[in-house]
């Protein structure tokens, strides 16, 4: 009796375990079809069945009120309060038959099955077969752990290939109780059947339901199960609103071609400009991936654009690129990423994902990363997307084949120091002199042109060796000694500046050299101050660079040092031009602090304040260069201007960052950022204001200032609106402009703007756009135009 009763329990525990099979088969066709729609771009093979296998040793467990083994009827019964967990299934019903003679193990009254996985599936009855081909459950409910839900009058499973269900519901939404209203959005079906063998679900007289109500109705559509990743098919479509380009209705298709290549096919159908066919093929590879786009358009109606631009200019336009990443090894990699349009706009006002900035950038590397070493060869160009069909600045745009930089850090201590070195290598070449006139565009003789990149050839070699050390006497003062090395050596091939524009006596040269040696001190005393609620840190700092003034200054082309912002941030660098092009000379020292402070209430503050002195030597900063570096920065003169930073962090939600630059003689206000946000559950908010002095040798006769703002409210559970506005304080002018209305809960998202915006280069051109994007948690996106974020 015993052992009968034994290999019963046994036999129940299998029919459970494999019952528990069926109900992760009837809880899964819904939730897979929802995420079908997804699985556009994943390039991986697809798996074999999910198949349940109860790990071997694995322990029964089995408890209820009473177990009767009927031997004449060869019925064992489990009955009140029956909770069974063998193998990571757990089951808790009222009553558990199992009959030997019919082959059939029945679970009664509130059956609750959870899996290993976290699937849970309740049901009145649950009733298989012990070979586990047929089966059925009543009053099926299923929650998954994503919190997605699932309900049907009936799960039934035939012949061990079909698992039929009858009037299922799906939906990713939370359950509303209040009511008894139904959930935001559900998908309906008169049947579902998961077929095993072809690994496909098809959903019958299938209904959308958005806030109880129908929507959308497909008399049958068929997606792969959970066990396929990828399957061929229209994924869902999107609708765009701009001015120029009209409605337009995107309808893009998916197409498996083998475990490890793939591609989407889209067509987007314009009101204003006709049929935009776009192509993308990806294939993935052991150590990368490699994807291929095509785009292309015969517009309709090119005159909707500005006249004499490049959209309005050509009327058949299209594009090809090829993007790859691939790993040599852990610490090497290489790809590239480059692309080739008939004009140079066409990208960006087609807005082809990935494609559409201002500036692209193309290119192909190899990298290398070690522990104290670091290698990158890189041959880039850029093209510049701006619609002017005479491609001005495309032409200006210069081919660099190629730039590799390396840095290398002895591990060994050097003298109780560490010792690095620098070292890079450029050639480029350009077919067109990019110059701004200053006398045509600021009528101011005086001044001088600003070549911002001179046709011809251009190859630079820097190598420099730096050697630093730190010393912290008992006081606590903290001293570092460095020392460093530079030499460069040119090849130039380009043309000079005409004469008579720049003043800095170009070397026109075929071969030049120069070279820099440095020696410094920085010594910091940082001291901590500490109060029963607060901690302080404040810690004055002196910099003093010796060296000779820099060789062939303003003699030799710009071509990386050309963006400069004299603030806090650089305020103690030791060279503060951005690239390998200028290179700072003569005496300098540099004075401030940095302060930071702690409260226990949750404040937090931070500063840095100081300035730069040239002591002797030529100032860099104030030589003549071919781009203009260094003119108005605040570091031309001997003292420089007053940099400050001012940080501030509250447990409020408020915060304040700002980074201003004071004359040196007045304190008269040259450059800063002032932004000022504040951030709840409710409300958050950020005000940006930037203001620029007149900068004549760049262009800005007058001072620039401009704020910029951005809000969101929440003002109901799951609503905000949202907006932005940028204002041209000295023109008077709206720049930018946008509305919007966002709604968020735990399974849809829904955002709708209105944005405007001024072209900067035709105050009197606007361009304006509509978008929205609709997404069901689960089931994919419908875009309506481009929405980038909520808050613009």
């Amino acid at each position: 009796m015993a052992a009968a009763n034994r290999k019963s329990i046994r036999k129940i525990v299998a029919a459970l375990v494999t019952g528990t099979a069926a109900c992760a088969y009837i809880m899964s066709p819904v939730a897979v079809y929802a995420q079908a729609s997804n699985n556009n771009s994943s390039a991986g093979a697809a798996t074999s069945p999910v198949k349940v296998k109860v790990p071997d040793g694995a322990k029964l467990v089995l408890s209820s009120n009473e177990l009767i083994y009927n031997k004449d009827t060869q019925i064992v019964t489990a009955s009140g309060a029956v909770q069974i967990n063998y193998g990571g299934y757990r089951m808790v019903a009222q009553k558990v038959e199992y009959n030997q003679k019919s082959g059939r193990m029945t679970a009664l009254g509130n059956v609750e099955l959870i899996t290993p996985d976290g699937n849970r599936m309740y049901g009145d009855k649950m009733d298989v077969t012990d070979s586990f081909s047929d089966g059925f459950v009543n009053s099926l409910r299923v929650e998954m752990p994503d919190n997605t839900r699932m309900v049907a009058e009936k799960g039934e499973r035939v012949g061990g290939t079909q698992l039929i269900l009858t009037k299922g519901v799906y939906t990713a939404c939370m359950a509303c109780s209040e009511q008894g209203r139904a959930p935001l959005w559900q998908v309906k079906a008169q049947r579902v059947v998961q077929n095993g063998v072809t690994h496909t679900i098809r959903l019958e007289h299938a209904r959308f339901e958005l806030f109880g109500q129908p929507i959308a109705y497909v008399p049958w559509i068929e997606v792969p199960d959970n066990t396929v990743k990828r399957k061929s098919g229209f994924l869902f479509p999107s609708v765009s609103i701009s001015q120029r380009l009209g409605v337009g209705v995107r309808v893009p298709y998916y197409y498996v071609i083998s475990p490890s290549m793939d591609a989407t096919v889209t067509a987007t159908g314009f009101t204003n400009q006709g049929l935009l066919l776009e192509g993308e093929f990806r294939q993935r590879f052991e150590n990368g991936t490699h994807t291929l786009r095509v785009a292309g358009i015969n517009q309709m109606d090119p005159e909707a654009f500005t006249a004499g631009t490049s959209d309005a200019e050509h009327k058949t336009r299209g594009m090809i690129s090829s993007k790859a990443d691939f790993k040599i090894n852990p610490r090497w990699t290489f790809g590239w990423d480059v692309m080739a349009q008939t004009d140079n706009n066409f990208s960006r006002t087609y807005g082809l994902d990935g494609l559409n900035q201002s500036t692209h950038t193309n290119q192909a590397y190899l990298t290398g990363l070690g522990k104290r070493n670091y290698f990158d060869m890189r041959a880039f160009y850029y093209n510049e997307q701006d619609a002017d069909n005479n491609n001005t600045s495309q032409k200006q745009q210069a081919y660099v084949y190629p730039s590799i930089d390396y840095h290398y850090v002895d591990p060994k201590s050097v003298y109780g120091g560490e010792l690095s070195a620098t070292m890079n290598l450029t050639h480029l070449s350009r077919d067109k002199t990019s110059v701004l006139d200053a006398t045509t565009s600021l009528l101011d003789p005086t001044l001088n042109d600003r070549y911002l990149g001179l046709k011809g050839d251009y190859t630079r070699l820097t190598t420099e060796l730096q050697w630093q050390r730190t010393f912290t006497t008992d006081g606590g003062l903290v001293l570092t000694p460095l020392a460093a090395a530079r030499g460069d050596v040119y090849g130039l091939d380009m043309n000079g500046p005409t004469a008579g524009t720049y003043s800095g006596n170009y070397d026109n040269s075929d071969f030049a050299t120069r070279g820099m040696v440095t020696a410094g001190l920085e010594a910091k005393y940082p001291f901590l101050i500490t109060t029963s609620n607060s901690t302080h840190v404040f810690e004055p700092i002196a910099q003093l660079y010796v060296r000779p003034d820099e060789q062939l200054g303003g003699r030799l082309p710009n071509e990386d040092a050309q963006s400069f912002v004299f603030d806090a941030t650089n305020l103690f660098d030791r060279d503060k031009f951005s690239g390998f092009d200028r290179v700072e000379g003569g005496t300098r020292a540099n004075l401030g602090w940095r302060y930071t402070g702690s409260f226990d209430n949750g404040y937090k503050l931070q500063h840095i304040f100081g300035q730069s002195y040239q002591l002797a030597g030529r100032n860099s900063f104030a030589t003549t260069d071919l781009a203009g570096v260094g003119s108005d920065s605040g570091l031309e003169t001997t003292r420089s201007d007053y940099v400050t930073m001012f940080g501030l962090t509250t447990p409020q939600g408020i915060s304040l960052a700002t980074s201003y630059r004071f004359d040196e003689k007045d304190f008269a206000f040259r450059r800063g950022d002032t932004s000022l946000g504040f951030s709840n559950d409710i409300f958050q908010t950020n005000l940006i204001y930037t203001h620029i002095a007149a900068q004549p040798q760049y262009g800005f006769t007058s001072n620039q200032d401009e704020i910029q703002t951005r809000a969101q409210i929440k003002f109901k559970e799951y609503w905000s609106v949202f907006g932005t506005v940028s204002y041209d304080i000295n023109n008077s002018q709206v720049t930018r402009q946008g509305i919007g209305l966002s709604y968020e809960d735990e399974c849809t998202i829904l955002n709708i703007s209105f944005l405007n915006k001024k072209d900067s280069t035709n105050q009197a051109a606007s361009d304006w756009s509509i978008g929205a994007r609709l997404t069901f948690r689960t089931l994919g996106d419908v875009n309506l135009g481009s929405v980038q974020d909520a808050t613009f």
